[in-house]
């Protein structure tokens, strides 16, 4: 059977959480956030899953999310290291503690995925009719350069508790023409979106679609994923250690290009995430609704 993989971008450090919200319990069973959405994904179609995690946290995701996943879909880790980079001067790793960014992050499991496959964050949940659409996506679409993404409105992913992190997209003809990472946040009356590369702050709408980074990729996102890592290791040192290599960034470069097309597609599910730590209260909930409906099981693994 032809491997469709989901890659779970779980390296992050938690900073605004205060601590490491990918292995945050979620239910009473201890479930992570990451669990229902491998649970979702596997529904949809999904036969393998590839989590991207720190070194360090390899021993705790082989004890709890591993343990629970045995048996019902094939798991791998993929490490992300600071050396995994198509670079020569590995000298600069000595100056370097944060990994590389969500363009390494994805860079890293390159041994790992072999067809289509779809990524999201750990700490999201996108719901099952999100992995459907990206499914129906493969099936329909057989070109190697064209991929797809699931947006949000902006208002249905912010955070009461402060600024947020987010893809703003424009799009045309089902297609997006411009993705730019942005920190967000409401001041007065207006949404200030604030992008991650230093260029000028703009207004957005509360209905304006984001990404929640949720994507899904042919395997030729590789060749294009280790070109712009191999440029941006062409800059200054300086630019280098402070900077990050984002995926948005990577998309929108080869947009721009003509390199490639990002349909997308709408879903109906409702995303859940959390941010800050009081967010986490608010997910619980949400979760525990959802089971009372009936979307889930009560014991969501056994």
């Amino acid at each position: 059977m032809e491997d469709i993989t989901l890659v779970v971008m779980a390296a992050g450090m938690g900073s605004r959480f205060g601590g490491l919200k990918q292995i945050e319990p979620i239910d009473d069973d201890g479930n992570f956030l990451l669990d229902y959405s491998v649970y979702d994904a596997m529904k949809a179609g999904f036969n393998k899953v590839v989590f991207v995690i720190k070194e360090e946290l390899l021993d705790d995701f082989k004890k709890t999310v591993g343990k629970r996943l045995e048996g019902h879909i094939d798991v791998f880790y993929a490490i992300q290291k600071l050396e995994d980079i198509p670079y020569q001067d590995l000298s600069i790793l000595k100056q370097r503690v944060k990994p590389w960014g969500t363009t390494q992050a994805i860079y890293c499991t390159k041994d790992y995925v072999k067809g289509n496959f779809a990524v999201i964050n750990a700490d999201d949940f996108y719901g099952f009719d999100a992995y459907k659409q990206i499914i129906d996506f493969f099936k329909e679409n057989h070109n190697s350069y064209e991929f797809c993404s699931i947006p949000y409105e902006y208002q249905k992913t912010a955070s009461d508790c402060g600024s947020v992190k987010r893809g703003v997209c424009d799009i045309s003809n089902n297609q997006i023409t411009k993705i730019i990472e942005c920190n967000i946040e409401k001041v007065d009356d207006e949404i200030v979106a604030s992008p991650l590369n230093g260029n000028k702050p703009f207004n957005i709408k509360p209905n304006s679609l984001v990404s929640m980074n949720i994507f899904g990729f042919t395997n030729k996102i590789y060749e294009l994923l280790a070109l712009h890592l191999e440029e941006f290791f062409k800059q200054d040192k300086e630019t280098i250690l402070k900077s990050e290599v984002l995926l948005p960034d990577c998309l929108q470069k080869n947009i721009e290009k003509g390199m490639i097309k990002i349909y997308s597609i709408p879903s109906k599910s409702e995303w859940i995430g959390m941010t800050y730590k009081d967010d986490l209260k608010l997910v619980k909930e949400k979760i525990l609704k959802l089971k009372k409906e009936g979307s889930y099981p009560s014991h969501l693994w056994k």
